[in-house]
């Protein structure tokens, strides 16, 4: 079930987050292109912490069925005011509650994976909710391969409630974990100036 701490925090910041400008459209909108490029018009797609909701209305177009979801009641209320297509829907959910919904053909995770309590937990499941042959397309934060600094500023700034509890990963870790859970790394990508900031695909095996 979801973390009531990290809802409230996710719900407290819901509005200043919709109003924060992206700092890279470029990469942005490449990464979008490039998860676009994987999918196809028969799909079948998961969200996992779709936030409020952008990415998920760019990549609804290019499916026959697009599911985003999060825990955030307000994040979602903001998703849903924007305007969206027909194959898209917006569901309050928390990852454990999303993936029971499965299979689908594509599992898509922007900037989640490192927020959840049980990465192991979490990518068993996603593993277990896709298809045979079926992409899990993420991008998540290694924030322990950042310099020390960082890392000491973002503890202090969880401390007084501006900042998300989160979990340390390795880039070397995180690959572990998927490699772990089944899942066969078929491509990694660098979108951004943050190396320490991973777009991976990874592919649950077809047979």
């Amino acid at each position: 079930m979801a973390d009531t701490r990290n809802q409230r925090f996710w719900n407290r910041i819901a509005q200043r987050y919709a109003a924060r400008p992206l700092k890279n459209v470029a990469a942005y909108e490449a990464m979008l292109a490039d998860a676009a490029a994987r999918l196809s018009p028969q799909d079948r797609v998961l969200e996992i912490g779709c936030g409020t909701g952008g990415t998920a209305i760019h990549l609804a177009g290019f499916v026959s069925e697009f599911v985003a979801t999060d825990f955030s009641t307000e994040m979602v209320a903001i998703a849903k005011a924007k305007p969206a297509g027909d194959t898209l829907r917006f569901v309050v959910a928390d990852a454990a509650q999303a993936l029971a919904d499965g299979p689908f053909d594509a599992i898509c995770a922007f900037n989640v994976l490192h927020l959840v309590d049980d990465l192991p937990d979490t990518l068993s499941r996603i593993h277990q909710a896709l298809v045979p042959g079926g992409q899990l397309i993420s991008k998540t934060w290694c924030f322990a391969d950042l310099n020390p600094g960082m890392r000491i500023l973002f503890a202090l700034l969880r401390t007084v409630g501006l900042f998300p509890r989160v979990t340390m990963l390795t880039e070397t870790g995180l690959h572990q974990a998927l490699r772990a859970a089944g899942f066969e790394i078929v491509d990694q990508r660098q979108f951004g100036t943050y190396p320490q900031n991973p777009y991976i695909v990874a592919r649950k095996p077809a047979a």
